[in-house]
């Protein structure tokens, strides 16, 4: 498990350029809807002065500014690199911003794969600190061994058909009406996000690969004598020519359920579009087929399909979600803008039919 860093007690601002409106702003989009900390700024070039509501829907009064210097005015503590790019690279005309930000006193936490603290050219002060959340948990290195099976509490995996296409999102909205209904329930996180969060978990995606599936079932071991029900946060897809996460996922934890993310309308991979998207019934087999590994473990079943209609009017995006029950039978939602009550009346009534020993 990963160290957490004193983010719901600062004031955080997001350093976000082209992030709102561009494809790789999931992780400060996904802070700002979740996190419990004190936003007061966002920093996007791109959008400054605009209404951060009208642009993305998420209820924060939030100021849109277009540099750190402007930031500054709010008394931030706290910088979040708010971007998630394909590869994980800084983007080189951001260094001289943090590094301003640093001079300011601001402590700054860091998703991307590229290290930030040896490019941090300024001294840091007694309070001041860099967070690069994707490191290795030092507890690393146990293979795994399928032992989360003998678990007796639901443990529920979002997959997708691609990268970025809710599976965070789903996760939390899920463990959110969970804890509504009095459930013992807790979001582990997988993924850099969900750590700044300030969730229990593991950045997956640092982990060696040999050990990346015993880290998974290791955390699902640690907290499952606790709970009655795990979401597990999904990572990547098996549709991606470039994932690798989600088959250690799918060991580690021994979903007893399976939820399937997609964006309505997706047909090829975003980044790869020579690469289709089979029909979402077909993607339900593969991933049921994985899970099982021809009957080597129990498989957990989808349960249901979670769609993304974030591009979507309501008209729209009702529609896409009957034509997806037609097709594949199984109930269907989109939980950030519907909530997760139908997700999670799927998982309790295949739950019924379950014996988890």
């Amino acid at each position: 498990m990963t160290k957490n860093y004193p983010i719901k007690n600062g004031k955080v601002a997001i350093l976000f350029h082209e992030g709102i409106l561009g494809s790789s702003g999931k992780t400060g989009l996904a802070f700002l809807r979740y996190s419990e900390a004190q936003i007061v700024a966002v920093i996007d070039r791109q959008c400054a002065g605009q209404s951060l509501p009208e642009l993305t829907g998420i209820p924060q009064q939030v100021p849109i500014v277009a540099s750190v210097a402007e930031a500054l005015q709010f008394a931030p503590n706290i910088l979040l690199i708010g971007i998630a790019p394909s590869g994980g690279v800084l983007p080189a005309e951001w260094l001289p911003e943090i590094n301003q930000a640093v001079a300011a006193g601001l402590s700054v936490v860091n998703g991307l794969h590229a290290k930030l603290a040896p490019l941090i050219t300024v001294p840091l002060t007694e309070n001041q600190w860099i967070w690069d959340v994707r490191q290795e948990p030092k507890s690393v290195g146990a293979i795994a061994s399928a032992a989360a099976a003998k678990l007796s509490c639901r443990r529920v995996l979002t997959v997708g058909t691609d990268m970025s296409v809710g599976k965070m999102s789903t996760s939390l909205e899920l463990n959110r009406t969970c804890l509504q209904r009095g459930l013992r329930s807790k979001f582990l996180a997988t993924g850099q996000t969900g750590l700044m969060i300030g969730n229990e978990g593991l950045p997956l995606d640092a982990v060696r690969v040999d050990f990346a599936a015993g880290a998974v079932e290791q955390m699902v071991l640690k907290l499952g004598s606790e709970c009655d029900i795990l979401h597990v946060e999904g990572q990547g897809s098996l549709l991606h020519p470039g994932s690798t996460a989600t088959l250690p996922l799918l060991r580690g934890s021994q979903p007893t359920h399976l939820i399937l993310a997609h964006r309505a309308g997706q047909t090829r991979i975003r980044n790869h579009p020579h690469v289709s998207i089979p029909r979402v019934s077909k993607v339900i087999e593969l991933y049921e087929m994985v899970a099982a590994a021809a009957g080597a473990f129990a498989g957990g079943k989808v349960s249901a399909i979670a769609l993304n209609t974030h591009h979507l009017n309501e008209a729209d995006a009702l529609l896409a979600i009957a034509e997806l029950q037609a097709e594949t039978g199984l109930p269907c939602t989109d939980p950030v803008r519907f909530g997760a009550e139908v997700l999670w009346e799927a998982i309790d009534s295949c739950s019924a039919r379950i014996n988890y020993n």
